[in-house]
Parts: structure tokens; sequence; C-alpha cells
């Protein structure tokens, strides 16, 4: 055990499952059987290949000796079912497992392989009874204390204000251009000192409820409270994505469907996508959070804030420059966190150069070609070795180099990069009449390469007028707006595929699980192995799938009673047929998303298949779009906080009713708000106040006329000019197939167990805007971190990592969400040249290779010339 965990209960030996124990893994060894002995050069090869620290070690040995080779033998056959392609276990340590279970001659003749017998069940111990994963185990206990009071007055009053004041103000202002947005750890940080002056303050009054006795004050603020809130607070935090819905019918420039004002239209659309989405969290515990290869790296940089805001233990660590570190991690969290909140100033506001670092341009900023290779913003950025200085730029995606795995980002950066070439070659050929328009945009343009005006292509309802289509244009995409939608149709080819390829035997044993809950008999656990903290959370009562699928139920009706009963000629079968499709994916993205950090949206797929049910129907397919792509986004979402409640043995139904209330609170206060916003005067307008100009809406609003009213058979359909793309299905499966293949004719190659399909697809997703300057330094740093220090300085990476990485990102929030209420919010400007010049040349204005004379366009892309309009 790491000597920074510090909970009571001790887990070893032990005679029962629910406390942590080893006995469904044979614990009750002969008497007089051998002691677990590695000599001192065996025990460093153990703890390097199985990236596993000393105390670690330490803990695993007590375990091991009351191991029996027969129980050692079931679980290790389990590892192999579910780790045999899992890119984050360690790969020595598995090779090892499969040369155990190959050779008989270990089980015939015991005697004759003592040290290998010895090392596996060191092994089978830290697995079974730790996580097999360095990454989890640096911030995970595995040690519970149930009497913990987790579910007490002080956390429901600072969780419930919190999940209110965060969802007033995400809504508030979600239509500001910039927005501002609070996230959970911000609200870790701001709840910690609330809750210790709780603690120090409010009188132990007890009075009962519901049968039971409660405290005003329970006594010390502890982690289970905290995260509890913090949960509450990242449930709250989700908007409602129905409001994008409301946004585009209300408006007079947009739709001008004015019953949608109406609340208890909004609320119920509102509560059905969000609840449908936690119904649907709740009926997939048994496929992405109970597993043990579910790490979901982002939950770790949560707990990695929670520990170091309550570990009061200490104890010094080995690192780089051999030193001894002794910096409790509170202390590093403030020292990392104030660093980050002063040198923000710099990037954001004060020396924007420092954020578009494209050096190489500034040289030349009119050479096209310059720009092209080497650009931050209106370039590729292929070959900046130093495109930026700005930690806020590493997280475009929401994946920290230090928090996701490191095959996870060299997969994502090499799959940009890749197809960085491929876009070069489909602008500088002009394909697609590419070279007219910008190389890197995410905008749809006309043939008079200028921004697409939906409205020319619509009658006074909305619906899609094919004789002003014919008279105005067809829509054109950039370069790499095109080649993005060709990798997002293969990566959920690749998704899918990969899953059932790679994860088909954990889905089973899913399945099995989730009957036997059903029908409310005991869980079917053959086949697998429990880690210590299932084993924990059994000491606590579950909640019945029942209770979710009810949710979920609930929750459909309120979005059938919704289209119904006001004017969205939209017929109700799109509640289903979205929540089908979510069902679908659900399962896949989140795997993929617990594994490796990634999550695959599904705003394109539902985009696209709406678009042909229910075509030249704008409103029927954003319908469609959010019963599908977001009720699947809101449950991956939720899962990743029932994996936190997970990882921190706060018992399910305290997590439960936590994510259920506050979501129902953050509906209600989103709606309310909802309903102000749309009467301010000028909102969405040029001139609206307070920059209430919704880049988001008007985004909303263009996609739903081109995929809803326009549609997708237009653009991608069998005449559709960019129809090619649609060769991303196939190539999703064929990569996907290909990999499987060689990992059967090369098992033991490390570097084809490293290759993902699914995040090599995700990287080019990042084009358009976004350059391959974005990703580049997150290289460097995911090596630097999770290669050299983490196999290096085990004991010094798993104390500092994540504590870092949650540093960095609470400083960059804070100072950010400082200057926009205050210099920014004033419109304070510096002018010089440290702010000017990442804005000159074809950085500032994006430059094409191809261009149009007064009143010439473009026509289709076969032609490939500039034709005088009629």
């Amino acid at each position: 055990m790491s000597s920074e965990k510090k909970e009571t209960v001790d887990i070893f030996p032990v005679t029962s499952t629910a406390t942590g124990g080893v006995e469904d893994i044979g614990e009750k060894g002969p008497r007089g059987s051998k002691e677990i002995h590695l000599d001192s050069e065996n025990e460093k090869v153990f703890e390097t290949e199985m990236v596993v620290t000393e105390d670690d070690l330490i803990e695993a040995k007590a375990i091991a000796n009351t191991l029996t080779l027969e129980g050692v033998k079931e679980t290790m056959w389990s590892v192999l079912k579910i780790h045999e392609r899992d890119p984050n276990f360690p790969h020595a340590i598995l090779m090892r497992i499969q040369e155990f279970m190959a050779n008989e001659d270990v089980f015939e003749h015991p005697e004759k392989h003592e040290a290998l017998i010895a090392e596996m069940k060191l092994e089978a111990a830290l697995i079974t009874n730790n996580s097999p994963y360095a990454e989890v185990r640096a911030v995970v206990d595995n040690h519970d204390n149930p009497s913990t009071p987790c579910s007490t007055v002080r956390a429901w009053v600072i969780g419930l204000f919190f999940s209110f004041f965060l969802a007033f103000i995400n809504q508030l202002f979600s239509i500001r251009q910039p927005a501002i947005s609070i996230e959970s750890n911000v609200v870790q940080l701001l709840a910690f000192p609330m809750g210790k002056a709780w603690e120090r303050w409010v009188p132990d009054y007890r009075f009962r409820l519901f049968g039971q006795e409660h405290s005003l004050n329970p006594g010390p603020f502890n982690k289970k409270e905290h995260m509890l809130i913090a949960i509450m607070a990242n449930t709250a935090k989700s908007l409602p994505y129905t409001q994008y819905i409301v946004w585009t019918q209300v408006l007079p420039q947009y739709f001008n469907q004015q019953y949608a004002r109406s609340f208890g239209y909004q609320i119920l659309i509102s509560l059905s996508t969000n609840f449908i989405g936690y119904g649907l969290a709740g009926l997939t515990r048994r496929f992405i959070v109970y597993p043990t290869y579910c790490v979901w790296p982002a939950s770790l940089v949560t707990i990695a804030l929670n520990s170091a805001l309550h570990n009061d233990m200490n104890h010094a660590v080995a690192g780089p420059f051999k030193k001894i570190y002794s910096m409790s991690r509170y202390k590093f969290f403030m020292w990392a966190f104030g660093a980050m909140f002063v040198y923000f100033w710099f990037p954001n506001f004060l020396f924007e150069a420092l954020t578009y670092f494209s050096w190489m341009t500034w040289i030349a900023p009119e050479n096209l070609n310059l720009n092209i290779l080497t650009g931050f913003q209106n370039g590729l950025g292929m070959f900046n070795p130093f495109p930026t200085f700005d930690w806020n730029v590493l997280l475009y995606d929401n994946l920290d180099p230090l928090m996701v795995p490191a095959f996870s980002t060299l997969n994502r950066a090499f799959g940009m990069w890749i197809f960085g070439f491929v876009i070069m070659g489909v602008w500088y050929t002009n394909t697609w009449n590419t070279g007219y328009l910008p190389i890197n945009t995410n905008r749809v343009w006309d043939h008079f390469g200028q921004l697409y005006n939906v409205s020319r292509a619509i009658d006074e309802h909305g619906m899609y007028d094919h004789d002003k289509y014919m008279d105005y244009s067809a829509a054109y995409l950039g370069a790499a707006n095109a080649i993005v939608y060709g990798c997002f149709f293969a990566i959920y080819s690749a998704a899918v595929t990969h899953v059932f390829l790679f994860h088909r035997y954990e889905i089973v044993m899913g399945f099995k699980n989730l009957w036997a809950s059903l029908r409310r008999k005991t869980r079917d656990t053959s086949g697998q192995y429990k880690d210590v903290h299932n084993r924990l959370m059994a000491s606590y009562p579950e909640v019945s799938e029942w209770y979710y699928l009810g949710t979920l139920l609930a929750a459909a009706v309120l979005g059938f009673i919704g289209i119904a009963a006001w004017p969205t000629y939209t017929n109700v079968g799109v509640v289903p047929y979205g929540i089908a499709l979510a069902f679908v994916f659900v399962i896949p993205v989140g795997v993929i998303k617990a594994m490796t950090g990634i999550e695959v949206t599904l705003n394109v797929l539902a985009e696209f298949i709406g678009g042909m049910i229910v075509p030249g129907n704008a409103l029927a397919m954003n319908f469609f779009k959010s019963f599908g792509y977001v009720t699947c986004a809101h449950a991956i979402q939720f899962a990743n906080d029932l994996k936190i409640a997970h990882y921190l043995k706060i018992p399910p139904w305290h997590t439960f009713m936590a994510q259920m209330i506050a979501t129902l609170v953050s509906t209600f206060v989103c709606t309310g708000v909802i309903n102000f916003q749309v009467n301010i005067e000028n909102v969405c307008q040029k001139n609206a106040p307070m920059r209430f100009f919704c880049p988001g809406p008007n985004t909303f609003f263009t996609a739903s006329v081109l995929w809803g009213t326009i549609g997708p058979i237009k653009v991608f359909g069998h005449q559709g000019q960019y129809k090619e793309l649609l060769l991303g299905f196939p190539a999703g499966i064929l990569l996907t197939v290909a990999l499987y293949l060689c990992l059967k004719k090369w098992p033991k190659n490390r570097l084809i167990r490293q290759f993902h399909p699914v995040a090599f697809w995700y990287g080019p997703l990042a084009w358009a805007p976004y350059s391959f300057s974005y990703a580049m330094p997150s290289i460097p740093i995911a090596l630097l971190s999770w290669v050299y220090i983490r196999n290096r300085y085990l004991a010094f990476w798993s104390k500092y990592n994540f504590v870092l990485s949650a540093a960095f990102s609470a400083g960059v929030a804070i100072a950010g969400i400082i200057m926009l209420f205050s210099v920014q919010w004033a419109r304070i400007e510096i002018d010089w040249w440290g702010n000017t010049q990442p804005y000159v040349g074809c950085e500032g204005d994006a430059c094409t290779i191809a261009t149009l004379a007064e009143d010439e366009r473009f026509y289709p892309w076969w032609d490939g010339s500039a034709i005088p309009a009629p």
C-alpha cells in the first residue's frame, strides 16, 4: 500500500470479500506453505515490469502468502481474457502471465517452478487487491471505512448551492462570446473552505428525518462529503442541450416559432433528454463503470485534487535529479496552482503571441505556403516544433496529456498528422473546389466563396424550399472540414468494430450480470475476477437497474408529451429512434472513453441519420439529434461520475439521489434562465448587450438547416459532391480488423498493442478549426510524464502527476474567470506587438490558393473552373 493512503480499515488478512479480501482466488493456502520471497534483483525487475512502488509490493507480499496455485491459475485465466488486448495493462507482465498459463509443467510439478509461482502469486495479489494500473493506484485508496459520513446535511446544502450556482452561471453566459463556464474542479476548490468553515462554526444540532438521525455538524469535513458535492456540481453543469432547440425556435431571425416560449414545453423536453441520459448511464454500469479495465482517466484528476486537499500524511519520495522530494500534495497543488494562475495572464491577455507562437510565419506573413505548413490559426501547423506556450491550448479537446495515457495522446497526434497531408492534397489540387476556401475552416460556404446564407434556401416556416435552393447554391466545405466528416464516419464504424473484436468477452459478462440483476438473482461472477474496489463497494446496498430503467421510461414519456402537445410538426417516433441510436453506441463509446479518455461524439451520425429519416424538417432532425447524440453524451458523463463514486466508495444510493436531484435542480434553473434570456433586447444580434452574440445557437441553427432542412442526401448521397467521404465507414472497419489480425499474428509486438484505431481516427477530428499546433505540445509532455518519469520515478510520479494536472487546470479556470469579469468585461486591450503580431498576414485573414473575380462562382468540383454567374 502506498504510504500516501490513510483510510482506516485494514483488508488483510481477511475472510470477507466485502472488505476487500481475496477469498475468491483461493487465499486459504495449505499449512506450512512457503512464504513468498524474491531476491533483491528479481524484486527490482518485478517493480519495474509491473510499474509498482515498493509500498504496493509490501502489501502484495502479505496477500500472496495466503494464495493457492489453483486460485492463482483461475484468476490469471480471467486476467488474460479481460486484459489480453488492453493497452493500459503492463506489457511485460502480460507476457509473463501467458508464459505461466502455457506451461503445464508448472501445475504438474510446482516444486520446480517456485520462483515463477511466487511471482504469479504476487501479481495475482496486486491485481485483485489493488488496481493493475499504476495511475489508479497513484490516487485511489484500496481501503475504506464504511462509517465515514457521506450523505450529510452539510454535503447536501453545499452541493445544492453549487448545483444552483453552476447551472445559473453556465446557462446565463453560455450565449456569451467567449462563453464563461465553471467546472467541477473549481467547485472542489471553493467547496473545501466552505466545508471546513462549517466543520468549525456550525453547532452539532441533531434531528430525526425519515427514521434516521442527522447532525448539522457530523465532525471533520471528509473526502466522501467533498466528492459528493463535486458530483452534484458536475451533474448540474451539464446544460440541457434542448436549449439550442428553444433558441432556434423562438428568435425571429431563426424559425420564429413563438409557442416555444412556453415554460411547460421547455421543461418537458429538457427533463426528458437529461434524465434519459442518466437512466442510460445506470443501465450500463456493469459494462463501463464496474469493470477494472474501465479506468476513466478524467476521474483520476478529480480524485487527485480531492486527495491533495484531504490527505494529511506526507512521505518523501525519490525523484529526478537524484533528489528526495518531501513537499506534500496539498502544498504542491497550491504552488502549481498559484504559478499557473499568474502565468496564464500573459498568454491570455498580456502577450497573446505566447499562445499563437507562429514564429515561422512572422518571417514572411503573406507567404501562403509557409502559413499553410506552419501557421497556428489559418494554417495546418504541421512543422512548427514550438507552436505555443499556453497550457490551455493543450486542453483544446479536454484531454490533458498528464491525464490520459501516453498511447492515447500519441495515437491521436499521429492520426491528426497523417491526415494533415491528406488535407493538403485535397486543397492544393482544388478537389471539391476547396482551393477557393480557407484550408482549415469549419464554416459552410456557398459557390461565391461566401458564408452560406441558409435563409436563402428555406421558406417562411423554416422548411426546405427547392426552388430557392436551386436559385442559390449548394453547400460547400473546406478541405479540412470535408476530411473531418469522412473521419467521423470512420470512427463510428471503428468504435463498434473495435469493441466487438477486442472486448466482446467483457461485454458478454456485462450482459449476464445485467440480466441477473433484472431477474433479482445473485450476480454471476464466473469468468471474472473482482478487484478490491468492487469488493469494498459490496458493503453498500446497490441501486437496482429497475430504478434506472424506470427513470429512462418516465423521461421518454415526458419527451412524447413535449413533442406531441405543441405544434412541432414532428413525429414522436424520433424519441425511441434517438434512444435506440444511443443504446447502440453507449457501450462502445463508454468502453473507449473509460480506457483512453477519448469520447466519440454522435453529433454527426445523429445529424446524418436524422436528416435522412425526416428530410426537409430541421426541427424533427434536432429532436432526433438530441435524443440520440445528447442522451449518449450525458450517459457517458454521468457514468464518469459513477466511477468517481466507485473509486471513493460513496454508497450507490447516495450517488443516485445526488445525481437525480442535481439534474432536477439544474434543469429547472437553466429553463428559468432561458426564459429570461430570450426576452433580452437584441439578444443574439450584432448589437447584443454583454456580448450575448450566441455563437452556439448560430452554429446549431446552421447545422439544423444544412442537415435537417437541406439534408445529408444532397451532400453525401449518390449524387452529392462529397459522396466519396462515405468510404470512411468501411475504412474504419478495415483498419480495426487489420489491427486485430496483426495482433493475432504478432501478439507480443509491443508497438502493435499500443496502436488504437479509434484514438487514431479521433485525431483528425480536431482539424477545422484546430491545427496540429494544438496537438504537437502534448507529445513531449506525454512522453516525459508517462514514459520517462513514470518508468523511472514511479513514487514521485504517483504522488505529483495528477495533482499537477488538477492544479494547472484549476489555475487556468480561475484566472480565466477573473479576467472575463474584469479586464475583458471592461473591454480593456493592450495594443502592442505581442498582441497584434499573431494576427498579421495570412494568420489574420485566411489566404486561399484560388480566387474568384467579382460576380464569379465555382461549380461542382468535377468541372474545376470558375464560371461567371448567368
